[in-house]
């Protein structure tokens, strides 16, 4: 991040991170789990693999309506595998010292993943474990849906509109803007440019907390 703010007239309470793509990047993992099993079902695999990130594993499953296909048994499976997966999932630049240098009850984690899977992809990029994280089964809606955000500045303990949401892809970003949260997209990842009225970064600097822990950036 420059050392000029992207939000220069605000502050605020609580910082709230998507995980893949934007604190860590576990893609190379993800597809490779994602293509074996869309290969299993008789998938296009260059068709199917862009449209896994952001959202839960059961919601994708679910959306491909396959005949005989339990969204509940697959969604495990996938997830079982990702598990036993973590070769190359990384940190994104700076997101280490970043996370580290916030508050602990003044960041949260928002993520589409189960909350076991998160846990072991956050620490095999060496990132440090929350405090407070969202994770896919505390919801009954996942992303683009307003929940998960919604229930992080909850437990925060801050309104969403006091909040910065950290995203990468377009169904966080919707589901940001719907709880009514600040936005800045982190592009680390992307091959190709978003579309989006939302500031972005490509990595982290050093976060800025005012004595009484309000944040800017």
């Amino acid at each position: 991040m420059s050392e000029s703010p992207l939000f220069p007239d605000r502050q605020f309470a609580a910082f709230l991170f998507d995980m893949d793509g934007t604190i860590l990047t576990s893609i190379v993992a993800a597809e490779r789990v994602w293509a074996n099993w869309a290969r299993k079902h008789g998938l296009d695999v260059e068709a199917f693999l862009p449209t896994i990130h952001g959202r839960r594993t059961i919601e994708t499953i679910a959306g491909l309506g396959l005949e005989g296909v339990d969204p509940e048994v697959e969604a495990r499976a996938v997830t079982e595998a990702e598990l036993e997966d973590v070769e190359g999932i990384d940190a994104i630049e700076g997101a280490a010292a970043f996370l580290a240098g916030l508050p602990a009850d003044r960041w949260a984690v928002v993520t589409s993943a189960p909350r076991a899977l998160a846990e072991r992809r956050i620490t095999a990029a060496g990132l440090p474990l929350p405090t407070v994280m969202v994770a896919s089964e505390d919801v009954s809606r996942g992303k683009p849906a307003p929940d998960c955000f919604l229930l992080a500045a909850e437990r925060l303990g801050h309104p969403i509109a006091d909040c910065l949401v950290f995203e990468d892809a377009p169904a966080g970003i919707a589901a940001a803007e719907a709880a009514g949260a600040s936005v800045v997209v982190v592009t680390a990842t992307h091959s190709h440019p978003l579309e989006t009225p939302h500031p972005g970064i490509e990595g982290y600097g050093s976060p800025r907390a005012t004595a009484d822990g309000a944040l800017s950036f």
